[in-house]
């Protein structure tokens, strides 16, 4: 059985076939450049290039950089102001002719961490962080997403977490590893003391340089990078499924 997963990002969106037994996927990635501004009709027509790619006529999932609810944006901070309220799912439906369900991309890639990756079998309190141009959330209990949760907003020293610990912060401001990693940390400690999670996993981008960070991570909680790399927004987005009533 397989499903077409799409993750949209900040910069590209990327799309495969994906094995939802195996959690693999079944042919190379196609990516597409995201659209700048990344205003609805442009996003929409780019999400349907990318099933073009493929010929696709059956499920779609997508994994979309806000807060998502029953198809319908709520949020926009990553992607252009204009994606507020309006329901995705249909016209991204309209335009491929295909089912689509929609999920925010953290909680996507946490839904593939955890029954694929660095979270499977665990039935604790665990805490999914994925760090690029943003720094997006998913948490999870007894193997159960709460969904939506966007912890990358919690206000740290007067500013947004992501506006002090995302990667896109690390790259603007030239920081050092060490510098950038004190910053998360703090961010991770903040997390540690409000929700007390058993486990955490560092993902999206940053997920890759995990050893040159970790060292300056002080939180007691155990942490650990994400075992799907980059193609965890792809496989949690064809997860979207088994979640119809986000």
């Amino acid at each position: 059985m397989a499903t077409l997963g799409i993750d949209i990002g900040g910069s590209g969106i990327k799309g495969a076939p994906v094995d939802m037994v195996e959690g693999k996927l079944l042919e190379a990635r196609y990516r597409v450049e995201t659209p700048q501004p990344a205003t609805v009709e442009d996003v929409v027509n780019s999400i349907a290039e990318v099933a073009r790619h493929f010929n696709w006529t059956g499920e779609i999932g997508c994994g979309f950089p806000s807060v998502v609810k029953k198809g319908t944006i709520y949020t926009a901070a990553n992607i252009d102001s204009g994606w507020i309220g309006v329901n995705a799912k249909a016209k991204i439906e309209a335009q491929t002719n295909c089912r689509i369900q929609l999920i925010n991309d953290a909680d996507a890639a946490g839904l593939a961490e955890m029954h694929f990756g660095a979270g499977r079998g665990n039935k604790g309190v665990v805490f999914m962080v994925t760090v690029g141009t943003g720094i997006g959330t998913a948490l999870f209990t007894n193997g159960e997403l709460l969904p939506n949760t966007e912890l990358g907003h919690m206000i740290i020293r007067g500013k947004e977490a992501e506006h002090r610990a995302s990667n896109k912060v690390r790259l603007d401001k030239e920081l050092s590893w060490k510098n950038w990693g004190r910053r998360f940390n703090e961010y991770l400690y903040d997390i540690e003391r409000l929700f007390w999670p058993d486990l955490i996993i560092i993902g999206g981008g940053m997920s890759k340089n995990y050893s040159k960070f970790a060292p300056f991570l002080t939180i007691r909680t155990p942490h650990v990078p994400a075992q799907m790399l980059n193609e965890a927004g792809i496989i949690g987005a064809a997860m979207a499924f088994m979640h119809p009533e986000i």
